[in-house]
């Protein structure tokens, strides 16, 4: 991992620039870090009354991995999909298809877990990140 690797500045998470431009909000859980050298960061994102999950992640593994990011509604819903973050200490993203959200898009929270290579039954989790949890119904 280089010198920059314990972060990711080359993504706006904060949710001003990009995310003003565009309308969307973004509510994001904590940068996660694995010593195998995969990082990850897992947001909910709205717009209106569509809903999505998007995780920030940087593979300094030196391996190609697979990822899975999953976006959970109310009622048991989800929406789940595969990523393959590419062997490159480079920043990436991956995001699941928006989705119609008649509750409140706080609802939804988002996971995203990374896996070494190898069988499915056999490869490690190396990593997995979270989006912060919905507020309660008090907030």
């Amino acid at each position: 991992m280089n010198a920059e690797a314990g972060s990711l500045p080359e993504f706006d998470r904060s949710g001003t620039a990009a995310l003003e431009r565009s309308g969307a909000a973004a509510r994001c859980g904590p940068e996660v870090v694995a010593p195998e050298g995969v990082e990850a960061q897992t947001c909910v994102m709205a717009r209106g009354n569509a809903v999505w999950a998007r995780v920030y992640y940087r593979n300094a593994t030196g391996e190609e991995l697979r990822s899975v990011l999953t976006l959970m509604g109310p009622g048991g819903r989800t929406v789940e999909l595969h990523c393959a973050p590419a062997a490159h200490d480079e920043p990436g993203t991956c995001e699941t298809p928006r989705v119609p959200s008649s509750d409140t898009p706080g609802s939804a929270t988002a996971i995203a877990e990374f896996v070494g290579a190898g069988p499915a039954e056999e490869a490690p989790l190396l990593l997995r990140a979270g989006s912060e949890r919905a507020p309660g119904p008090r907030g």
